[in-house]
């Protein structure tokens, strides 16, 4: 197989890659055909086997290329914040973003990691410690600057910022995509660091029957 001859948006590589994800999310991986993905690509179906073995090395390569590509923009993103509140505001602003950018992505990831029997298990594996490693250091910086409590374990606050992050994106897809998935950052950030608990000067507000 040859080598992604660039990872421009011109690229063969790169429309293959791009067309894959779209008959994905549209017709499920297991119903999708190399076929469809050449016909989306607008390349012959010799060609996809330049690049990928088959179908699963495409679905592999699809979390391998994009875990850099986002990624990257994760890190750039949390490097601007001034402290980890800051920091953690950005990750997700970004995290959302990019999946609202991108829907035909957040289907096929949220349907493929959650899978009994996953294809890109090294690769999704590797995605979850990429972002749980910079949930970590948001997270020591934030006890360090505390503005996060110390006597929470940083594994379980992890896992309660990933899942909550997840199950909004999750929600937006179930909705279909309905409403601006960005816009929920902002709230989610400030219950992720406020908690749903009333504080002692804090004033509680009473919602009326029927009030969202």
């Amino acid at each position: 197989m040859e080598q992604p001859d660039s990872v421009s948006k011109n690229s063969k590589y790169y429309r293959i890659l791009e067309a894959a994800v779209k008959i994905f999310a549209r017709q499920g991986f297991r119903q999708s055909t190399v076929a469809q993905i050449a016909k989306q690509a607008g390349v012959a179906d010799g060609t996809i086997y330049l690049y990928f073995k088959n179908k699963d090395d495409i679905l592999i390569h699809f979390f391998s290329f994009k875990a850099k590509q986002v990624f990257d923009c994760f890190r750039k993103e949390v490097a601007c914040g001034a402290d980890s509140v800051e920091k953690l505001g950005n990750l997700v602003r970004a995290h959302l973003g990019e999946f609202q950018r991108d829907p035909d992505m957040a289907v096929v990831y949220q349907v493929e990691t959650h899978q009994s029997s996953r294809l890109a298990e090294e690769q999704i594996r590797e995605m979850a410690k990429m972002y749980q490693d910079i949930l970590a250091e948001i997270v020591e910086q934030g006890q360090q600057e505390g503005l996060i409590r110390r006597d929470l374990y940083v594994g379980l606050v992890k896992r309660f910022i990933l899942g909550a992050v997840e199950e909004t994106i999750g929600s937006w897809l179930h909705s279909g995509r309905s409403y601006d998935l960005a816009s929920m950052a902002e709230p989610l950030v400030d219950l992720l660091i406020r908690g749903i608990g009333i504080s002692e000067n804090q004033p509680s507000k009473r919602m009326m029957p029927g009030q969202p």
